[in-house]
C-alpha cells in the first residue's frame, strides 16, 4: 500500500507539474500574441479573452517605457519638461533668429522667461514624477498600442477592407507625433511665455510661482491635445470611408473654418503682431487642406465602386 500510495503522488506532481508548465507557456504565447486561431470562428467570451490579452500586452509595454523613463526621470524633468518654460528653450532662439534673417526684427523674439515652480504637499514630486513616467510611456508606446488596436480590430475586417489599411498604424502614429511635436515646440513656448510675462495691476505685487501639478497638467493637455488634433487627416479618412464625411461639406465651411483657426491663433498667441499667428495657424490650415483631399480621394473611390456595383 506504501508503494501504490507514493506512486499516486508521484504521478499527482508530474501531473500539476505539466499542467504548471502547459499554462506557463500558454501564458507566454498570449504575451507574445501567439496563440489564438484568428481565422476560427470565435464566441463572444473568445472576444473578450482576445482583448483581455491586448490590453495586458499594451500595459505592459507601457509599463516597460515608464520605468526606463522613471529610471531617467532627473534628465527628463531638466531637459524636456522645464524646456518650454526656460529662456533657453530652442525655440526661442530659432523663432528670435527667423525673425531677424525676415527682416520682422524682434516681432517674433519673447520676452525672457525663467519661471520658478514649486510643490506645496509632501508627494507631490513623487507623484509628479510617476505622472510624467506615466505619460511618457503612453507617448513612447504609442505605435505599438495602435498596432495592439488594429490586430484586435483585424479579424472583423474583410480582405477589401484590409487593403486600405496598409500603412495606416506608421500615418496615425505620423500625425501624432507631428501634433505632439507641434504642441511642444510652438504653443507650449507661446503660451507659457505669454502667462508669464502677463501682468495684473500696476503695483507689480504678485510674485508668479506656479504649482508643479499645474505647469504638468498645462504641458501635457497642450502636447497630448495637438496630437489628437493632427489626427484631423485620419479622422476624415475614417469619416468618409463611412460615408459620413464628404469633401463638399469640408469645402462649403472652408471659410469658417478659416475664420476659427485664426481665432484659435489669436488666443493661442497672445502677441499682436500677425507673424507669431501666422505661424499657427498656417499648419491648422495647411491640417485642414489635407483632410479635404483625402475625404476627396475616398469620395472619389467609394463612388466608382458603388458604380460598378450597380
Amino acid at each position: 500500500m506504501g508503494e501504490i500510495s507514493f506512486f499516486v503522488r508521484f504521478a499527482t506532481s508530474i501531473f500539476i507539474e505539466l499542467a504548471i508548465e502547459s499554462q506557463r507557456k500558454s501564458f507566454f504565447k498570449r504575451i507574445r500574441g501567439l496563440q489564438g486561431a484568428e481565422d476560427a470562428e470565435m464566441s463572444f467570451i473568445d472576444h473578450l479573452e482576445a482583448l483581455r490579452w491586448h490590453i495586458v500586452r499594451s500595459v505592459f509595454a507601457v509599463l516597460v517605457f515608464a520605468i526606463a523613463i522613471f529610471l531617467n526621470i532627473d534628465w527628463i524633468f531638466d531637459k524636456v519638461i522645464l524646456g518650454p518654460s526656460q529662456d533657453g528653450f530652442i525655440s526661442y532662439k530659432l523663432l528670435c533668429a527667423l525673425s531677424h534673417k525676415i527682416g520682422m526684427g524682434d516681432s517674433l523674439c519673447m520676452p525672457p522667461i525663467a519661471m520658478k515652480i514649486q510643490v506645496t504637499t509632501v508627494s507631490g514630486t513623487f507623484m509628479s514624477s510617476i505622472s510624467i513616467a506615466a505619460v511618457g510611456g503612453i507617448l513612447a508606446a504609442f505605435p505599438y498600442l495602435c498596432w495592439e488596436v488594429w490586430r484586435f480590430v483585424k479579424p472583423a475586417l474583410k480582405p477589401e477592407e484590409l487593403k486600405h489599411t496598409r500603412g495606416i498604424i506608421f500615418w496615425v502614429s505620423f500625425f501624432f507625433f507631428l501634433g505632439a511635436a507641434f504642441g511642444y515646440f510652438m504653443l507650449a513656448p507661446f503660451t507659457f511665455n505669454f502667462l508669464y510675462n502677463y501682468t495684473l495691476g500696476s503695483q507689480q505685487i504678485l510674485d508668479y510661482k506656479p504649482m508643479l501639478s499645474d505647469y504638468l497638467d498645462s504641458i501635457i493637455d497642450i502636447t497630448l491635445g495637438s496630437g489628437i488634433a493632427f489626427e484631423l487627416p485620419m479622422a476624415s479618412w475614417l469619416l468618409a470611408r463611412i460615408g459620413l464625411l464628404t469633401p463638399g461639406f469640408l469645402r462649403t465651411y472652408r471659410k469658417y473654418a478659416y475664420v476659427a483657426l485664426l481665432v484659435l491663433a489669436a488666443i493661442i498667441t497672445p502677441s499682436p503682431d500677425w507673424g507669431s499667428q501666422m505661424i499657427v495657424c498656417v499648419p491648422l490650415v495647411l491640417l485642414y487642406e489635407i483632410s479635404i483631399i483625402i475625404a476627396a480621394r475616398v469620395t472619389k473611390k467609394n463612388d466608382k465602386k458603388w458604380e460598378e456595383w450597380s
